[in-house]
Formats: structure tokens, C-alpha cells, sequence
């Protein structure tokens, strides 16, 4: 199928490639089938919707960038994506890209989750986390004596 995508124009994208978001993700309920697609030259994807051109999150793996980020998924959320085993899940935060970059910001509270066995995703929010939705993805001097 052809999308129209926010970044890469528009491209060919195999079905089977796709993951379905039954929910769809918060605040954009419609939106239910989603690519991965490369950032070419950066550290970072693109969850881009197939429906709607400018429904794009850029995202990152949080584990490369915060050692200690962890992720307790719920069992409705396990139950939700059918996951099976932990070599099936894929994890990434939604990236806010800001001017000057070192502004960055990634949302560790409520990280995408993938089954990548069966292309199902979900946005799962970690209400009794002590994450943020804007840790800074390159700490400032000040928190990194913290």
C-alpha cells in the first residue's frame, strides 16, 4: 500500500509490516495502523499512522539513552498484545524534538509497546511511575551530578 508519510514522502509499506494500535494512542483514538520507519542518520523511528499524513512520533529506545529505565507492563497490557515471551516486545518513548536539540525531551512515563510477533502496539501509561513525559533526553550538568 502507498502512505503518505510526514517525513519520508509518500512510500510503499507491506501490510504485514504494519502494527495495528486497537486503541489507537491517546489524544488520536482513529489512528490504528502505524509503520516503523528508519530516521536515515539518526538514533531515532518514526511511528507514522497510515491514515494520516501528519500523525508521526519520532521515537527512541529508551535503554540506550537511560541505563536505569525500566518498564512494568500491566497484565491488561500483556493480555492486550497477546505477549507471549519477552523476545517479542520492543519498547520505545515518544521523542519531542526541540530547538536547541540538548532541549530534547523523551516520555518515559507512557512508552509504546510492541509485540513484534504479532505487529500489535499499545501506549501504555505508567501512572505509579516516577517517570516524566519530558526527561530530558541529554541531561543537563546539574542532573547528572544528581
Amino acid at each position: 500500500m502507498k502512505v503518505q508519510t510526514k517525513f519520508h514522502g509518500e512510500i510503499e509499506i507491506e501490510e504485514k509490516d504494519l502494527f495495528t494500535f486497537e486503541s489507537g494512542i491517546p489524544g488520536f483514538i482513529d489512528e490504528k495502523k502505524f509503520a516503523l520507519l528508519p530516521l536515515e542518520g539518526t538514533p531515532f523511528i518514526v511511528l507514522q499512522s497510515t491514515k494520516t499524513r501528519e500523525v508521526a512520533f519520532i521515537m527512541s529506545s529508551p535503554f540506550e539513552v537511560f541505563n536505569n529505565y525500566e518498564v512494568k507492563v500491566s497484565q491488561d497490557v500483556l493480555s492486550d498484545l497477546q505477549i507471549e515471551s519477552e523476545k517479542d516486545v520492543s519498547i520505545y518513548v515518544i521523542v519531542t524534538v526541540r530547538d536547541p536539540f540538548n532541549e530534547t525531551t523523551a516520555n518515559l512515563q507512557a512508552p509504546i509497546v510492541l509485540n513484534t510477533s504479532n505487529q500489535l502496539g499499545k501506549q501504555f501509561i505508567m501512572n505509579s511511575s516516577n517517570y516524566s513525559i519530558r526527561e530530558l533526553l541529554i541531561p543537563s550538568p546539574e542532573q547528572e551530578e544528581k
